[in-house]
């Protein structure tokens, strides 16, 4: 029996390397804060591992999403109350964004193994007021889009990428983030690249490119959005410089980051092979040491025509097992083992209050899920000893 653990094994971490300090020394030493070189660097190598023309570093994924939505109810002419299609199951700020820009969520229920958006249930919820899906890669792996997209083209619809949970990997040979019109990134803390803060939205569609870095900095005119903008420029060009650089064409939003989040961000695109390869091993090895308990719990299943970057480790108990959720996840609290909630949404108090008492009923994947699911981390810092100690315990509660 492995000696109960001191420290917490939480469900995320702060991973930074040497490089990291002194890309953000350098900013300090430059005193240049603002949006400068490192974060150009950061989202033009973002872009490029995401194989998109265009990134936008923002303050955070939600961010990322409210612009997109924003950008896409302009250029599109959306109206007030139009509908985007979302899954049942995913963080709140998915469908937040949508509710912030005066259109309607419509939900959808998910695949049962992998969480994602049940692209088979889809076409049902889609009306003559329906103007977009927004798919949600959750937990680290791709939804299934080949037929999401289909389903997009069919009806004219766009798509937007929730791909907060998901970066680094592919579906069928494409990377997260430019299988739709615009994909979303989060940077947060918690997750597989981390700036602390931060976000990013991807798009090869220049027009998006351009609306959403206004949205971001206030709605201002393309014309100057940095400090350098009126560097090197002819004077008939300098001066429309002077002219438009505090002229503001839309209602935009203050998103900015600063350059220190860019030289964070850079330094851990540079590792970026490092931080997903012990995930993925990480996760790997908690399966298999797990999987002598799956006629109780569902394990991480990843399927073969897309990767996994394994942000967390979901875990749903089975119908027939028996076990209160509860009483796991205090067990596993009690341990060290810190859990989180398999992000449930259509009960959340709000939305139930928005939607109805009986919303979650629609939605019996879900329901499953938000009733039996949890995750735990497998992140790169938890070492061979936390992860044998995670499956004692796990052993240890699911044999009693």
């Amino acid at each position: 029996m492995i000696e109960k653990i001191k420290e917490q094994i939480g469900v995320g971490c702060a991973d930074i390397s040497e490089t990291e300090k002194k890309y953000v020394k350098e900013v300090l030493d430059t005193e240049r804060l603002s949006y400068g070189p490192f974060l150009k660097k950061f989202e033009s190598k973002f872009a490029q591992m995401h194989d998109s023309k265009f990134a936008i570093a923002v303050n955070s994924g939600t961010d990322a999403l409210r612009i997109a939505v924003a950008c896409l109810k302009e250029a599109h002419e959306w109206k007030d109350g139009d509908e985007i299609v979302c899954p049942a199951v995913t963080f709140v700020a998915s469908s937040n964004v949508i509710l912030q820009n005066n259109l309607k969520p419509v939900f959808v229920d998910v695949e049962p193994d992998i969480y994602n958006i049940d692209p088979a249930k889809i076409e049902a919820a889609i009306t003559d007021r329906t103007r977009a899906i927004m798919a949600v890669h959750l937990f680290g792996q791709p939804a299934t889009m080949e037929p999401i997209v289909n389903i997009a083209k069919k009806h004219s619809l766009k798509i937007i990428e929730d791909s907060c949970e998901t970066m680094l990997v592919g579906y069928k040979g494409k990377s997260v983030g430019s299988l739709g019109d615009i994909g979303c990134f989060s940077t947060y803390v918690a997750h597989l690249i981390v700036t602390g803060v931060g976000g990013l939205a991807v798009t090869n569609n220049p027009k998006y490119a351009e609306i959403m870095r206004s949205l971001a900095n206030h709605g201002r005119d393309g014309i100057y959005i940095s400090i350098d903008d009126d560097k090197n420029k002819s004077d008939k060009e300098f001066k429309q410089i002077i002219e438009r650089r505090f002229s503001f064409i839309r209602i935009g939003y203050s998103s900015r980051i600063t350059e220190m989040e860019g030289a964070l961000g850079l330094g851990q695109l540079e590792r970026a092979d490092e931080i997903l390869s012990a995930r993925q091993k990480n996760a790997q090895y908690l399966i298999k040491k797990l999987e002598k308990y799956q006629d109780k719990i569902q394990l991480p299943i990843k399927r073969e025509d897309r990767g996994h970057a394994y942000m967390m480790f979901p875990i749903v108990i089975k119908q027939n097992a028996k076990i209160n959720k509860k009483d796991f996840v205090f067990f596993l609290e009690d341990n060290n083992i810190e859990t989180r909630d398999m992000l449930p949404l259509v009960n959340q108090p709000i939305y139930t209050k928005m939607f109805g008492d009986k919303i979650e009923d629609k939605y019996p994947v879900a329901k499953w899920i938000n009733n039996n699911g949890f995750y735990v981390g497998c992140h790169q810092k938890i070492s061979k000893k936390e992860l044998d100690y995670v499956v004692e315990k796990m052993g240890e509660f699911l044999s009693s």
